[in-house]
């Protein structure tokens, strides 16, 4: 009896490990480049407690710019340092994102506007260079930015916009500043069925919230806080994975960054229970 019963044992241990096995190969092909489970979490101070948009200057991760959704102000912080400064750049509204490019600053609101100064004035209380780009977009809701360093570019994502249909297509813009000041002058789309094919979370609709793209291999990553989903294309906007964002973690993600290592950043809108906050995720294998 004891022989059969060792058997036994040894069976249902050897069934334990193997199946301990393919749960950690799972989980490494699911997150393949960053655990989404383990974050260096960044609590934000109560002036950025409905923190928005968040950017790196040319991926350097001394400095974090963000916005919040109400104040006209670009605030500035360092990694795991509650103290703020900040410059004033407009009166209150909705404020969605952020980005820098060639020494400037972009901050776009929730109607399509974009709002202008230089980088060399985020130290002031108050930017005195303000320009605002008006109608430059089609009506509609806009929530994600990206300006592109080596092409000059900025890259604008609908997160509801009349001219589409969501649960097939969301519709972005591309706008280079130095070459034409009064309109879009390209267009690029995320094909909803290719992030449908992965996954049923965008069944009413794809509703993204921040874009950014990845310096390493130029892929780009689209955050979606409605849909609770981190979408990857390749540079061609064609979606290649599809992640599920746990609530617990992602309370309200608005906003991404890489920094020039890999390092992908979120940033999270706070709630009633919880400040807002940003994660830091270690590029996997440094």
């Amino acid at each position: 009896m004891a022989t059969i019963l060792q058997q036994i044992g040894m069976l249902a241990m050897l069934t334990f490990s193997l199946g301990g096995c393919d749960s950690t190969k799972k989980e490494q092909v699911v997150y393949k480049d960053y655990n989404l489970d383990e974050p260096d979490k960044f609590n934000m101070p109560e002036s950025l407690f409905e923190i928005s948009g968040i950017a790196l200057n040319q991926g350097n991760p001394d400095t974090l710019y963000a916005i919040q959704d109400e104040d006209g102000r670009l605030y500035r912080l360092g990694w795991d340092h509650p103290k703020q400064l900040n410059v004033k750049f407009s009166k209150k509204g909705d404020y969605e994102d952020v980005t820098i490019l060639k020494n400037s600053v972009f901050i776009l609101k929730s109607n399509g506007v974009l709002f202008n100064f230089p980088l060399s004035e985020a130290v002031f209380a108050e930017a005195e260079q303000v320009r605002e780009y008006k109608k430059i977009l089609p009506k509609g809701e806009y929530e994600g930015m990206f300006g592109d360093e080596a092409s000059g570019k900025i890259y604008i994502l609908c997160k509801n916009c009349e001219q589409d249909n969501s649960k097939n297509s969301v519709t972005g813009y591309i706008f280079e500043p130095g070459k034409d000041s009064t309109q879009a002058t390209g267009k690029f789309a995320i094909n909803v069925d290719q992030i449908k094919a992965i996954t049923g979370k965008v069944e009413r609709g794809f509703r993204p919230s921040g874009l950014a793209k990845n310096p390493l291999t130029n892929d780009w990553y689209i955050i979606s806080a409605v849909n609770k989903l981190m979408i990857v294309t390749d540079s061609e906007w064609k979606v290649k994975e599809a992640y599920t964002l746990n609530g617990n973690t992602f309370i309200q993600p608005e906003g991404v960054a890489f920094d020039k290592m890999g390092n992908l950043y979120i940033s999270n809108e706070g709630d009633d229970l919880f400040s807002g906050n940003i994660l830091k995720f270690k590029k996997m294998g440094r």
